[in-house]
Formats: structure tokens, sequence, C-alpha cells
């Protein structure tokens, strides 16, 4: 079993959480890292083929959270909750649920519903009194669960107050979501003494910073929120070009992901299953 995400975090000078979409891309993903993200962007696009505006439930963020755990049991896990899916009771609720079955962190952010994603313009913003009484609520009930607090404020003074004020609440790592300089990181580093997460998505408005840059920069947690989702995109739109034009998929002519591969990865995930706990 993996250690408690506080622990793990102080070993690390950068921790990546790399984000996934469904049980599989996250069995992909570990191969690779020892940090998944249940991105809410990734689910509502695999889950109901819509944007990420609202339509992930908290039931489904965490049967999600419980298919990757019984197949990955040592990797640790964020779960992206959104706003704690409006209530205080809810929010709470699904904090023990997650920690009951082990996750490692969750997101929780200061947005309205209606909801977009980070890296868009027009969001709304919950009031920081408001949001942060949440906050300190979910802080309560969790015993080990590490949690990020998020804002989507875009202007640099509202940016500093609220993080200020989450630091104050006890959150344990904070994360300023669409920003486009890490300037603001560095200048937030000098007044709030907590981890600081980073959320990157190709096409957002936060550039592509590599590992190296981000650390520099003081930032503690690079969130990665959907590569798995677009490179699956990329695939099989690829595959499908292929397959309409020539008669087959690419993958029959190297060796990528093919029937064998496939189900070696999925039996190594039942033996996991199999493992007393």
């Amino acid at each position: 079993m993996e250690s408690n995400f506080k622990d793990t975090l102080a070993q690390r000078d950068i921790f990546p959480f790399i984000g996934v979409y469904d049980a599989f891309s996250a069995t992909i993903a570990a191969r690779h890292f020892d940090g998944v993200f249940l991105s809410g962007l990734s689910f509502a696009a695999s889950h109901y083929g819509l944007p990420d505006i609202g339509f992930n439930t908290w039931t489904d963020m965490a049967a999600f959270a419980h298919r990757v755990k019984a197949i990955l049991p040592d990797t640790h896990i964020l779960v992206d909750i959104d706003d704690g899916f409006v209530d205080v009771e809810t929010a709470c609720h699904l904090i023990s649920l997650l920690e009951s079955i082990h996750v490692s962190a969750v997101v929780i952010e200061d947005q309205k519903r209606p909801r977009r994603c980070g890296h868009f313009d027009n969001k709304r913003l919950m009031k920081t009194r408001d949001f942060c009484e949440k906050l300190e609520s979910v802080l309560s009930i969790r015993k080990e669960l590490f949690v990020i607090a998020r804002t989507d404020a875009s202007e640099p003074g509202e940016i500093e107050k609220r993080i200020l004020a989450f630091a104050g609440s006890g959150a344990d790592a904070v994360l300023v979501d669409g920003i486009s300089d890490l300037q603001m990181i560095r200048s937030l580093k000098e007044k709030v003494r907590l981890p600081f997460a980073f959320n990157q998505i190709p096409g957002g408005k936060s550039p592509a910073y590599g590992f190296e840059s981000l650390k520099n920069a003081g930032v503690s947690i690079a969130i990665h929120s959907a590569p798995c989702l677009f490179a699956a995109g990329e695939a099989v739109d690829r595959a499908m070009v292929s397959l309409k034009e020539n008669g087959k998929t690419p993958f029959e002519d190297d060796r990528g992901m093919t029937l064998p591969v496939c189900s070696d990865i999925l039996n190594q995930n039942l033996l996991k299953k199999r493992q007393p706990a």
C-alpha cells in the first residue's frame, strides 16, 4: 500500500499527476507514473460525451475512484470534485467515501455552477467566505486525505486574497487555475508557505512547462489534466481514417496496441484484484 501522500510529497521535488478518463487509461498511465488524476474534464468527455460544465455527479466520481483504486492499489489517486457538488453535506459525504477507499488527494474549487473548464473565460466564483466555510468542513472530516484548494479567479489581487484565505482555512496545497505566467506562483510563494499545484491542458491558458521549469518556480504538484483523453482521441481518429482508406487499422502494421498486448494488461489488473489486501 502506498504511503500517506503528504509524506510522499515531502520526499519529492515535484510530483506529477496524470489525467485519465477511465480505468484503462489509468492503467496505462500508471505504468509510467505513480500518480493519476481523475479529471472531471476527461470523465465528462468519456462518460457523457459532453463538455465539463457540471454533468458529472458525486456518485460518478466516487465510483470512478473505486474502480481505479481496485486495480491500482499502490498508485496515488487525485480526484477532481469540482466545488464539492454544491452543498457542504454532499462534499463531506464524498470526502468520507473517498477516504474509505484510500484515495490520496482531492481538488476542490471555488467555481459556482453552472461551471466551466478552468482554462475558459466567464467563470463565476463563490464568495470567498462561503468557499472557505465549505473547505473547513471538508478539512474537519478528513483524516489523512490531502486537500488541494483551487481558485478560478483571474485578477491578481483577487487571486492573492483567495489563496491567502485558503491557506488560513488549513488547505494542504493551493492551485490557481488557468494562469499564463509562472511569475504569479513565484510571487505567491513568498506569502503562502504551502505546496503549489499547477494544472496544464494542451490548448489551455497555461503554457506547456516542463517539470524542471515548474519545480524552479516553486510548483510541488504538476497536474496534467487531459493527456490520455487527447492522445486517445487522436489515435482513434487516426485508426478510423486508416480503416476507412485501407481496410485495416495502423496497429496491425506495428507493435502498438494489439489483442495480446491489451489482454496482458487487463490480465495483470485481474491478478491485482485477486491479491489479498
